[in-house]
């Protein structure tokens, strides 16, 4: 049976690196993984009100769709040395109503990325504390923060140079490592 790895891109913008990064990185896990690249952009903003009658029925739909993963890898730029405001409302909306969280116990990677020299150091750390809360298993090492991003892909979903795709290669392979162990 395949493991079914859930990739957020906390960018919703329509040519975001991280989601051309999460499409770079697709084809680079091994038989048995699927992957699916899973839309944040069309959530409203969380608000426990829904909970409290009916949600919104993306709601619905995106909670199902994480429980149906056996892991998740986020991929997040750095907006104000933080993670986006999209990608922090997903994971709200994930993680409620309170004691039904979809995050619950699955694996979890982090991958930052920016434009700049810092790759996104002060999101990849603050979205490790909010995963930590959520009880996902983070990988721990290679960490990953990818610096000038813009200049890595080649613009149609792969990357510029082997070099890239080898450091890109060993994150998956740790990440499927970690995922087995779960």
């Amino acid at each position: 049976m395949n493991k079914k790895v859930a990739i957020i891109s906390g960018s919703i913008r329509k040519e975001g690196y991280s989601t051309q990064l999460g499409e770079a990185l697709r084809p680079l896990f091994p038989d048995g993984y699927e992957t699916e690249i899973v839309e944040i952009g069309h959530l409203p903003l969380y608000n426990q009100d829904y909970d409290a009658g009916t949600p919104p029925d993306s709601y619905t739909e995106f909670r199902k769709k994480i429980n149906e993963m056996d892991a998740v890898l986020f991929i997040t730029p750095e907006h104000n040395r933080t993670i986006p405001a999209a990608l922090k409302n997903v994971l709200d909306v994930g993680s409620r109503p309170y004691g039904q969280s979809a995050w619950n116990g699955k694996p979890a990677a982090v991958i930052s990325n920016s434009p700049g020299m810092l790759g996104g150091f002060g999101a990849n750390h603050h979205l490790r504390q909010v995963l930590t809360f959520l009880n996902m298993p983070i990988l721990q090492q290679p960490e990953a923060y990818i610096s000038k991003v813009a200049e890595l892909l080649d613009g149609n979903g792969g990357f510029k140079s082997e070099n890239t795709q080898k450091f890109a290669q060993s994150i998956v392979d740790a990440f499927v490592d970690h995922i087995d162990r779960y």
